[in-house]
Parts: structure tokens; sequence; C-alpha cells
């Protein structure tokens, strides 16, 4: 397997031209073959880029105790977190050069309770990507049972970079 690098400080990060000189598919295949930095929020919410193809990406993951909520299940925020980052980099991977995203609104739905510390894979799917917009879907599921833990679903704004 390929030893990934995550960013640790915002030097290690690939900068706006380096980004926006290649497609997103590219600029993501880089990140999963260790040639470029991940973002740091994947280390720190324990999950790691695992699938790139074009309009499809796959985080895999597991939540750690420090993500529960006080009633000691995991909270919305890792499910939204991991559900963000696979269907917004989904819409990434159909950039073309020269173009850049952000998320503009996501919603998720929660269907059951992740266990800590079980392996889920989340997929993130593009349904449209055009000049102004993206469109994705994503769901979140368990490694070992299969089972669907989440779904949800975002716009992304797409941009021109100058």
């Amino acid at each position: 397997m390929t030893e990934r690098k995550v960013a640790k400080s915002f030097a290690d990060l690939p900068s706006k031209e380096e980004m926006t000189s290649r497609s997103g598919l590219e600029a993501m295949k880089r990140m999963l073959n260790g040639d470029a930095a991940g973002p740091p929020i994947s280390d720190h919410m324990n999950y790691t880029l695992t699938e790139v193809e074009d309009g499809r990406v796959v985080f895999s993951g597991a939540p750690l105790f420090e993500y529960c909520n006080p009633m000691g299940t995991v909270h919305g925020g890792w499910y939204g977190t991991l559900l963000d980052s696979c269907m917004a980099c989904a819409v990434m991977s159909k950039l073309p050069v020269g173009s850049a995203y952000t998320t503009l609104e996501y919603k998720i739905n929660i269907l059951r309770s992740i266990p800590v510390g079980m392996q889920v894979e989340a997929i993130g799917i593009a349904q449209h990507v055009g000049r102004s917009t993206g469109v994705a879907v994503g769901e979140i599921r368990g490694v070992e049972d299969g089972r669907l833990y989440a779904t949800g679903s975002t716009t992304c704004i797409v941009m021109k970079v100058a």
C-alpha cells in the first residue's frame, strides 16, 4: 500500500496553481498515490482516501471514542465530515484544468448508529458537474456488514480560477 501524505502545515498543502494546473481527477489521484498531501482533517477525523475514479471517490475510516456525543454515540458531525468529503471530492474528480470548487450546501440522513471503531466506507458519486455547479450523492456503508449507515447529497459551486 502507498504511504499517504497528510498536510501538517499550510506549507505542505499544494498551491492553488498546482491544484488548478491539473484536472480534478489528476489532483485526486496524486493524493491517492501519495504524490501530494491530503487534507489535514482526514488525519484528525481518522479516515483516508482509498479509491478515486472519474466521478467516484471513496474514503475509509472508523470513528473513535473522541468523536462521541454526550450520549456515547458517534456525533453526527463525523458522518457529515465523511459524506462532505466523499461527495465534494467526487465533484472535484470531474473538474477540468483551471477550475476549483467548494461545498455550497449538503444534507445527510443518519439511518443507524456506527459502533465506535467499526470500519466504514464513504462513497461519493457525482451526478452532474457543469460550469457553475456540481451535484453528488453519498453513502456510508459498513465494510464488514455492508449495511447502509447514512446517506447524503450535496451541491458544490464550480469556479474558474484566473
